[in-house]
Protein backbone atom coordinates (compact mmCIF):
# COMPACT_ATOMS: atom_id res chain seq x y z
CA UNK A 1 0.00 0.00 0.00
CA UNK A 2 2.86 2.63 0.72
CA UNK A 3 4.49 1.51 -2.30
CA UNK A 4 1.11 2.39 -4.26
CA UNK A 5 1.36 5.68 -2.36
CA UNK A 6 4.80 6.86 -2.64
CA UNK A 7 4.46 6.15 -6.60
CA UNK A 8 1.61 8.28 -7.11
CA UNK A 9 3.04 11.31 -5.17
CA UNK A 10 6.17 10.97 -7.27
CA UNK A 11 4.43 11.51 -10.42
CA UNK A 12 1.97 13.46 -9.33
CA UNK A 13 4.89 16.16 -8.61
CA UNK A 14 6.82 15.18 -11.53
CA UNK A 15 3.61 16.19 -13.23
CA UNK A 16 3.10 19.63 -11.51
CA UNK A 17 5.97 20.68 -10.01
CA UNK A 18 9.35 19.18 -11.63
CA UNK A 19 10.35 16.94 -14.57
CA UNK A 20 9.02 13.40 -14.10
CA UNK A 21 12.60 11.55 -14.41
CA UNK A 22 13.43 14.42 -11.31
CA UNK A 23 10.49 13.42 -9.64
CA UNK A 24 11.28 9.51 -9.98
CA UNK A 25 14.70 9.74 -8.43
CA UNK A 26 13.96 12.30 -5.71
CA UNK A 27 14.69 10.79 -2.55
CA UNK A 28 11.77 10.00 0.01
CA UNK A 29 13.25 12.13 2.78
CA UNK A 30 13.58 15.64 0.26
CA UNK A 31 12.10 18.55 1.88
CA UNK A 32 9.84 19.86 -0.59
CA UNK A 33 10.10 23.42 1.03
CA UNK A 34 13.61 23.55 1.68
CA UNK A 35 14.70 22.11 -1.71
CA UNK A 36 12.14 24.62 -3.23
CA UNK A 37 9.87 22.27 -5.30
CA UNK A 38 6.87 23.09 -3.75
CA UNK A 39 5.55 26.62 -2.13
CA UNK A 40 2.75 27.35 -0.29
CA UNK A 41 0.39 27.44 -2.94
CA UNK A 42 1.56 24.23 -4.05
CA UNK A 43 0.82 22.48 -0.73
CA UNK A 44 -2.67 23.48 -1.33
CA UNK A 45 -2.81 21.83 -5.05
CA UNK A 46 -1.00 19.18 -3.10
CA UNK A 47 -3.65 18.66 -0.06
CA UNK A 48 -6.34 18.64 -3.07
CA UNK A 49 -4.90 15.94 -4.93
CA UNK A 50 -4.21 13.57 -1.73
CA UNK A 51 -8.23 14.30 -1.01
CA UNK A 52 -9.30 13.36 -4.46
CA UNK A 53 -6.74 10.35 -4.84
CA UNK A 54 -7.07 8.89 -1.50
CA UNK A 55 -10.44 9.81 -0.29
CA UNK A 56 -9.19 11.39 2.84
CA UNK A 57 -9.65 14.69 4.64
CA UNK A 58 -6.67 17.11 5.29
CA UNK A 59 -7.80 19.39 8.27
CA UNK A 60 -6.02 22.38 8.60
CA UNK A 61 -4.59 21.52 12.07
CA UNK A 62 -2.77 18.73 9.85
CA UNK A 63 -1.55 20.74 7.42
CA UNK A 64 2.05 20.65 8.82
CA UNK A 65 4.97 20.25 7.28
CA UNK A 66 6.00 16.95 9.74
CA UNK A 67 2.90 15.61 7.70
CA UNK A 68 3.52 17.01 3.85
CA UNK A 69 7.05 17.71 3.61
CA UNK A 70 8.19 15.16 1.46
CA UNK A 71 7.29 12.04 0.21
CA UNK A 72 7.84 9.75 3.29
CA UNK A 73 5.55 11.96 5.31
CA UNK A 74 3.29 12.06 3.16
CA UNK A 75 3.17 8.30 2.60
CA UNK A 76 2.79 8.04 6.71
CA UNK A 77 0.06 10.46 7.04
CA UNK A 78 -2.04 9.28 4.38
CA UNK A 79 -1.68 5.68 5.53
CA UNK A 80 -2.70 6.70 9.21
CA UNK A 81 -5.65 8.50 7.65
CA UNK A 82 -6.55 5.39 5.31
CA UNK A 83 -6.35 3.16 8.36
CA UNK A 84 -8.46 5.25 10.65
CA UNK A 85 -11.29 5.45 7.95
CA UNK A 86 -13.09 2.07 8.65
CA UNK A 87 -12.82 3.33 12.49
CA UNK A 88 -14.48 6.58 11.26
CA UNK A 89 -17.15 4.83 9.34
CA UNK A 90 -17.72 2.46 12.69
CA UNK A 91 -18.14 4.83 15.07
Amino acid sequence: MHHDISGALKRFIGENFMFRDEAESLADDTSFLDAGIIDSTGVLELVCFLENSFGIEVTDEEMLPQNLDSIRAITAYVGRKLAALPQLAAA
